[in-house]
């Protein structure tokens, strides 16, 4: 096998890895400054919905006692 070949292979490689670290890390960077600069703008942030869902009147007494059961099945608890 040519080494030559070989050498750029892992030459490209390596850039192109290293290029996606550099991208994926600043992302992460600017998602970070975003969600602080936008904290600091809007600090208290309310719900715009009029009444609270209210979630024992959502479902009926025999489904929540099969979505109990189901949970219990699926954890085994």
């Amino acid at each position: 096998m040519n080494n030559n070949l070989l050498n750029e292979a892992v030459n490209l490689t390596l850039f192109g890895m290293g290029f996606v670290f550099v991208f994926l890390a600043l992302m992460v960077i600017l998602t970070r400054f975003m969600s602080a600069s936008i904290l600091r703008l809007l600090p208290s942030v309310t719900s715009t919905s009029d009444a609270p869902i209210q979630k024992n009147n959502l479902i009926d007494a025999d489904t929540k006692s099969i979505i109990e059961k189901a949970i219990k099945l699926h954890t085994g608890a």
